[in-house]
């Protein structure tokens, strides 16, 4: 606090922070047909450029009151039917999502001052989807994903501890038990954006949109 206290101008010393410091690569010469074909190659080129955790986004959900949600997440798959990411029915995104299944993921990557915004509508997969998805978690993760009672107040930290201990047992008995609470959900896009900063704020945009019939036409967006 006493840090704090010292910034007497808080706006002169935010916007002195540096900004757009990544490196874009190449603007694409050609668009491939779908979004997820051109996000896949600028996943890859992220990867390749050792981008920081380049599969965290965030996912933006509305409550029954109509107010805003948002929270960093894993993307788990792309595919022809969409953003696919997970987890239980009980957090308040899947509580939100229920509610109303619209929603939006955003991606930055620092390192090559790149964006991706996505905005359609979510619903779940089937149950080899989920099951899958939650298999694949370890077990510590498994025994967390069923113990917690996600954002709910925790008054006492050995009552969680023992939840999750009494879960760890369970599933190393039973390797193979499922949540019943689990979800996988896909975005399936309605929209999709690609942005690429420019240090002198000439930034490029692109956007997928898709159409009544289902095909999707690209644009360049003003910056």
């Amino acid at each position: 606090m006493a840090e704090t206290n010292r910034i007497h101008d808080t706006r002169r010393w935010i916007r002195a922070l540096p900004t757009l410091t990544g490196t874009p690569p190449p603007a694409p010469a050609t668009f491939p047909a779908t979004p997820a074909e051109l996000f896949l190659d600028w996943l890859a080129r992220a990867v390749d450029d050792a981008v920081v955790e380049p599969h965290v986004c965030a996912l933006s959900t509305v409550d029954d009151a109509g107010l805003p949600d948002s929270r960093y997440l894993i993307l788990k798959d792309v595919d022809t039917a969409g953003f696919w990411f997970s987890g239980s029915a009980r957090s308040p995104k899947g509580v939100e999502l229920q509610a109303s299944p619209r929603a939006a993921l955003a991606f930055y990557w620092r390192e090559t001052g790149q964006q991706v915004r996505v905005r359609g509508t979510v619903s779940e997969g089937d149950e080899s989807v989920r099951s899958r998805d939650f298999l694949e978690r370890s077990v510590t993760a498994r025994a967390v994903a069923t113990a917690s009672e996600q954002s709910r107040i925790l008054t006492d930290p050995s009552e969680y501890d023992a939840a999750v201990s009494s879960a760890i047992e369970m599933f190393e008995g039973d390797p193979d038990h499922m949540s019943s609470d689990w979800r996988a959900w896909c975005l399936e896009p309605e929209s999709v954006e690609f942005w690429q900063a420019d240090s002198g704020r000439r930034h490029q945009r692109w956007l997928y949109r898709r159409d009544p019939e289902g095909l999707w036409t690209t644009s360049v967006l003003w910056p």
